[in-house]
C-alpha cells in the first residue's frame, strides 16, 4: 500500500502480552534519516521506520518499540489497583466525572479471577467485584470497566439507557477492543455481558 509524502506502509501482526495479535502498521518515510518512534492510533499500534531499513532491521525495531510501548502503558496502571479503599475512591471520582455522581456504591473490591467475567455488580446491593486480572491493565482499561459497573447501579440492564450512560467515558470503544483481546489472547472467554446479579456472586 502507498501513503501520500512517499511513505511505504505495511500490516502485520505481532504477539502482545495484553492483547491478542494486535495490528501493527508499519509506515516507512525517505525523509526520515534515522529515528523510529511509535504510537497508539485507535486500535492500531504505527510505526514510523526510515525507508533504507532492512527487512530484519524493521522487525528487531518493531518489536522493540512495542516493548517500549508496552512498558510505557504499563507504568501508567491504575493506583486503584493497590487496595479495595483506592478502587473505591476511584469509583466515586469517576461517577463525579462521568456520571453526574449518582453511581454511589456501597462496595467496591478486588476479587480471585472470575471465569467468565472482569466484574459483577449487585445493584440491589450497590456492590461492584473486580477481578484481580485487571490490575495489571492500563488505568484507562480499569476506568472504563468501573464505569460500565457504575453505570449498572443507574440501569441494571445492557439497554440503551445504559450505554448512553457508559459511553460518557471517551475511551469506551477502545477498552471493548482492548479486553476483547485480552481475553482471546489468554483463551479466557471473558466479556462484560452478564456482569449484573440479583444477589452477591463474587465466586461466579
Amino acid at each position: 500500500m502507498r501513503l501520500t509524502g512517499g511513505t511505504d506502509c505495511r500490516l502485520f501482526s505481532l504477539g502482545s502480552r495484553f492483547v491478542a495479535e494486535p495490528q501493527v502498521e508499519v509506515r516507512r518515510s525517505k525523509r526520515r534519516r534515522q529515528t523510529v518512534s511509535a504510537y497508539r492510533d485507535g486500535d492500531k499500534i504505527v510505526v514510523l521506520l526510515p525507508a533504507r531499513m532492512t527487512r530484519a532491521e524493521e522487525k528487531r525495531w518493531v518489536a522493540d518499540m512495542l516493548s517500549r510501548l508496552q512498558r510505557s502503558e504499563t507504568r501508567r496502571r491504575s493506583p486503584a489497583r493497590e487496595s479495595d479503599e483506592a478502587l473505591i475512591e476511584r469509583c466515586r471520582e469517576l461517577s463525579a466525572r462521568y456520571l453526574d455522581g449518582r453511581a454511589e456504591p456501597s462496595s467496591v473490591r478486588w476479587v480471585p479471577p472470575m471465569r467468565t467475567r472482569w466484574a459483577s455488580c449487585t445493584p440491589s446491593e450497590a456492590t461492584i467485584r473486580v477481578s484481580r486480572r485487571l490490575r495489571d491493565v492500563p488505568g484507562w482499561v480499569l476506568d472504563y470497566v468501573l464505569v460500565h459497573e457504575l453505570a449498572h447501579l443507574l440501569v441494571p440492564g445492557h439497554g440503551p439507557d445504559f450505554w448512553k450512560w457508559v459511553r460518557r467515558y471517551p475511551k469506551t470503544e477502545r477498552a471493548i477492543g482492548f479486553l476483547e483481546g485480552l481475553s482471546a489472547a489468554a483463551q479466557l472467554g471473558i466479556g462484560m455481558d452478564g456482569d449484573t446479579e440479583p444477589q452477591d456472586a463474587a465466586g461466579d
